[in-house]
């Protein structure tokens, strides 16, 4: 299969965007994902100085979503910026869903369907649903259909103390009931993954991160936002980056998983995040006849699954050699490598089996990927210490990668991302 399409039909990155990536409970705790993917999506017409007329779709993936308002892309996309016959459409593919909105885009502009769409993601985890017990449930279903007074009391009574417990929803998956920190336990288990190591790719990701706040290649993605209700507050930057941290502060915090033998803590996974995140995309000859000039364009990519009762997030190592036998091209030829950090302790178990001629097999070639140049890989920190928006992290992953590309002369680079379910992506992307 060679690479996605023909000279002058590829499709462009003209853009990407995103609010400032925040830990859920702080300064954003107010804002729904809604409200946040209106100012990334705002702040990328008013960069790229498009005319909204001109967008034939929007698409965006949340993990979490409203349930008074579970079409996130079409509340977003009715923003008295856009005419109201934008289409919208949500998806959701877990950690993954922004990375689902951009392939689903790509889609629609090499089939023809349109040459201009917007896509990414939001998620606000300072405000899931909370639901009610069953049996609270069930008593005002009962209340509301009943036909008296007498009736709706009767209904209400059956109610018992233990349905007034709210229902949270749990990082985990329905199938296993294994929540995502305990895979990444036995995912560090199985690959013989250190502690250490975990805590050093940690701090790397949080140095890397600060390094690129403080000279602005990060904050240069980031749209600024001002919080009500009287917007005295302006946030600029992602609060999860320690530039402080040590070595010594990570190997201090205890383990939250296995809290006797486990190596995965606070301090080496990402934390939980709001924010939105968003690109533009074009059909290569509408974006250069508009006068744009793109930062980068899809070559390929690739999704994958496994059992998820085996090693849960060890989906992109069964995705990237796809996306790279689909690019026509090999790791030796990227630039740069992005994977989203989930869990220090699964970055290093994709990065294991990358090289592994076992997981190669498995994903239907002889040889193996190999070994990724640790310093091409996640040059400017990542899901650790940026944060992880569930549903807009493939926006900004993607946005960051092609930037930094950029910036570096360099022209492919390869992004993965895992999600819950077991599920991988993978994509390669480049610069000329």
């Amino acid at each position: 299969m060679p690479p996605l399409g023909s000279p002058g039909r590829r499709v462009a990155v003209v853009a990407g965007v995103r609010t400032p990536f925040v830990r859920s409970g702080t300064v954003f705790k107010h804002l729904s994902a809604i409200e946040l993917g209106k100012l990334a999506v705002s702040e990328l017409v008013h960069r790229t100085n498009l005319d909204p007329a001109t967008v034939q779709q929007l698409v965006f993936g949340t993990v979490v979503p409203d349930v008074l308002a579970p079409n996130i892309a079409r509340e977003v996309s009715l923003m008295p910026l856009f005419p109201k016959t934008v289409d919208a459409y949500s998806v959701s593919r877990a950690c993954a869903s922004a990375n689902q909105a951009i392939t689903n885009a790509a889609d629609q502009i090499l089939l023809g369907h349109a040459d201009t769409i917007i896509a990414g993601g939001a998620e606000s985890l300072s405000n899931p649903p909370i639901l009610h017990a069953r049996g609270f449930a069930d008593a005002l279903v009962a209340a509301s259909r009943a036909k008296s007074l007498a009736a709706r009391v009767q209904a209400i009574a059956k109610i018992r103390p233990r349905d007034l417990i709210p229902v949270t929803p749990a990082i985990a998956e329905p199938t296993t009931g294994e929540s995502m920190g305990q895979s990444a336990e036995k995912m560090a288990k199985l690959n013989g993954i250190s502690r250490e190591a975990q805590d050093q790719f940690a701090l790397a990701s949080h140095q890397n991160a600060a390094q690129g706040t403080k000279d602005g290649r990060l904050t240069a993605e980031i749209a600024p936002v001002y919080v009500g209700p009287r917007y005295e507050t302006v946030v600029t930057n992602d609060n999860g980056i320690r530039a402080d941290t040590s070595a010594e502060q990570l190997a201090a915090l205890k383990p939250v998983f296995d809290r006797r033998y486990g190596t995965v803590t606070a301090g080496n996974a990402s934390p939980l995040t709001d924010g939105g995140a968003a690109v533009l995309l074009m059909r290569e000859d509408v974006a250069k006849a508009r006068g744009y000039t793109p930062i980068g364009y899809i070559r390929s990519y690739a999704y994958a699954a496994l059992d998820p009762g085996e090693q849960l997030l060890q989906g992109p190592v069964l995705a990237a050699p796809v996306a790279l036998a689909r690019a026509e091209l090999r790791l030796k030829d990227m630039d740069l490598v992005e994977m989203h950090e989930a869990f220090a302790a699964q970055v290093l178990c994709n990065l294991k089996g990358l090289a592994s001629v076992d997981w190669a097999k498995r994903a239907g070639f002889d040889t193996p990927v190999g070994e990724v140049d640790r310093s091409r890989l996640n040059v400017m920190g990542g899901s650790i210490s940026i944060g992880h928006p569930f549903g807009a992290t493939g926006a900004r992953i993607l946005t960051t990668l092609l930037n930094e590309l950029g910036r570096r002369g360099g022209q492919y680079g390869l992004m993965t991302v895992c999600a819950a379910g077991a599920l991988g992506h993978a994509m390669v992307v480049e610069r000329a």
